[in-house]
């Protein structure tokens, strides 16, 4: 293909805003085309980005010549079956997180894009952070030590309206698949594969997961306790600990823009790692050179890796009662 990557976005709201401001930043990208229930919708935002093409259907972006991958923005339920007609049109997809509600779900969308030979990737941003990438560094160089355990939390104090979609469980609310998918995410990256979970959570009235906690044990035998909430102004840290000493992740971990080393033998010295953008440049970077590459999937964000990670998300909510129209 060309050096020069045309994307299309599926969606309008708040996440395709920011995905769209993070392309503005990213080189050899356009906005070419977008997508949204309504031409009206698609309209309004194509003015705001200045997006050549708009489109009032998704069916119409999934058979567009125009675009040569497509960004998933919808709300969560309709992630599989959205990333599933992008596919279906021969696009390459950048699927947003949870990149499906279940295991069930994430292996069609999978099966799919290796049957046609597509690109796929989970839009699991955190992945892509400079922050991530002087954190894997500190840790392969020994400098804390043997690492031991991970403790990661997410949370902030949400609206409790039982109509608002994070208490909405049509449409895929509660904490664990908004905010606990971060720090599993990044344990899942930092230790390895994951051999036990166990989890507990306070629940609310609407049915969803208000506050969850899980441990996970790691092959290799670390550990990694995290939890989140949406019900708590958390600190939103994530801490890496190792025989010698930790390296923390400052609020928010998942687009911090420093990380801080202390060591039992040595004063604490904080790292500058700034990101480009608005911080969804760097997926966008990641997923654009692997076309350019002719991959199908990128080492950091593994096909495999998404299907542990939702079989993971299933094994939590399976403990904690937690289920959705779409397990049925």
């Amino acid at each position: 293909m060309t050096r020069i990557v045309r994307w299309g976005i599926l969606g309008t709201g708040r996440i395709a805003r920011d995905f769209a401001a993070g392309l503005r930043a990213t080189p050899d990208a356009v906005l070419a085309a977008v997508a949204s229930r309504s031409s009206e919708g698609a309209q309004a935002f194509a003015q705001q980005f200045d997006v050549p093409l708009a489109f009032g259907t998704y069916e119409e972006l999934a058979d567009s010549p125009e675009a040569d991958i497509i960004y998933i923005a919808t709300p969560h339920p309709m992630h599989a079956a959205n990333a599933l007609l992008a596919l279906r049109g021969g696009k390459a997809v950048l699927c947003e997180k949870p990149f499906a509600m279940n295991r069930r779900e994430a292996g069609e969308v999978v099966a799919l894009a290796r049957a046609k030979n597509l690109f796929l990737m989970e839009a699991m941003w955190t992945r892509f952070m400079p922050a991530l990438a002087e954190v894997r560094r500190i840790i392969g160089s020994g400098e804390i030590g043997a690492v031991t355990q991970l403790h990661a939390n997410f949370g902030f104090s949400a609206t409790p309206d039982p109509a608002h979609r994070v208490n909405d469980p049509t449409l895929g609310g509660g904490a664990l698949l908004d905010l606990g998918i971060y720090p599993l995410s990044i344990a899942c990256a930092l230790l390895g594969r994951v051999e036990t979970v166990q989890a507990q959570a306070v629940m609310g009235e609407t049915g969803v997961d208000l506050t969850t906690a899980f441990t996970m044990r790691h092959a290799g035998g670390t550990l990694s306790i995290c939890s989140c909430s949406l019900r708590a102004r958390a600190p939103s840290e994530l801490v890496v600990s190792g025989t010698r000493g930790s390296v923390r992740m400052h609020r928010m971990f998942h687009m911090t823009e420093s990380v801080t080393v202390d060591l039992l033998d040595g004063p604490s010295r904080t790292i500058s790692t700034p990101w480009l953008g608005n911080g969804y440049t760097h997926e966008a970077i990641a997923a654009g050179q692997c076309l350019r590459d002719g991959l199908l999937e990128h080492l950091d964000m593994t096909h495999d890796e998404t299907l542990a990670i939702m079989d993971l998300l299933d094994t939590i909510r399976r403990q904690i009662g937690l289920r959705y129209p779409s397990d049925a």
